[in-house]
């Protein structure tokens, strides 16, 4: 039998008010097959924006009926906020990329929608080129999850919720610690007086660059060619926290390529 959802609008409701509350809202007010039907947060100023193009309240008890309820909250309030969703026997999944589906109520069926990208509310997306992890607790509901996934991306990936642990670790490694490593070469660039937009060319080509080489094979510099003269003369140039850190990822690509030097 063809699932109604196939035939039909999806009816969503949205749970929150931050960076992916904000993006999956627009992203649904213009998808063809989706009717954002609510969007809930306790404070209605992070949500007054959207007030003329759907309802909006501060009421959780308020939700209207939805095929599905997508809590897009802190980590630390999923499992709470799950718990006072009026609905029973819904599909209420959240979009964290490090909790475990099985801190859902039981009070509905569950699942996860995880837009795997680092967003802001001031700087645009093209959500076609996200990838979007999704997980439920039976066939059904994933097969409704990867049709709501389809109206945003064709990139959607079926992953457990292990295996999205794992992956939100490795997310960490690639975006929040190398934009920290950005932000410490920005702050020596400024206390020298040179511009951060000279590097602009190096960080892009670092990053196009391991869409044909694995990171092993791109990996270049001093570390890797045990350039003990370079790496000396760099360490006389930092701060004490910035020369711990050099360090340590010196010492750390040194023990993956020391045995082919």
């Amino acid at each position: 039998m063809e699932l109604h959802y196939l035939r039909n609008m999806i009816k969503v409701c949205i749970i929150g008010g931050g960076n992916v509350a904000f993006h999956l809202t627009r992203q649904f007010l213009k998808a063809e097959n989706i009717a954002l039907v609510q969007l809930y947060n306790r404070s209605l100023e992070a949500i007054i924006p959207f007030k003329k193009q759907l309802d909006i309240i501060n009421d959780i008890s308020k939700l209207a009926d939805a095929d599905v309820y997508i809590i897009a909250t802190s980590d630390n309030a999923i499992q709470e906020v799950s718990k006072q969703i009026p609905s029973k026997n819904s599909l209420v999944v959240h979009t964290s990329g490090s909790i475990s589906m099985e801190s859902l109520s039981h009070n509905n069926r569950k699942g996860v929608f995880y837009p795997l990208q680092s967003l802001s509310k001031s700087k645009e997306v093209d959500f076609s080129e996200i990838p979007i992890c999704i997980e439920a607790g039976n066939e059904k509901d994933l097969q409704l999850l990867e049709h709501l996934a389809s109206s945003l991306t064709q990139k959607i990936y079926k992953i457990s919720s292990e295996q999205r642990q794992y992956l939100h670790v490795a997310a960490v490694f690639v975006n929040n610690f190398v934009n920290h490593l950005y932000y410490i070469g920005n702050q020596i660039c400024k206390d020298n007086h040179i511009s951060f937009e000279i590097l602009y060319p190096l960080i892009q080509e670092t990053a196009h660059k391991i869409k044909d080489l694995d990171p092993k094979s791109a990996q270049t510099g001093p570390a890797k060619r045990n350039d003990t003269l370079t790496i000396e003369n760099h360490l006389k140039l930092l701060s004490t926290k910035e020369k711990e850190l050099y360090q340590l990822l010196t010492s750390s690509i040194k023990d993956i390529y020391e045995k082919t030097l």
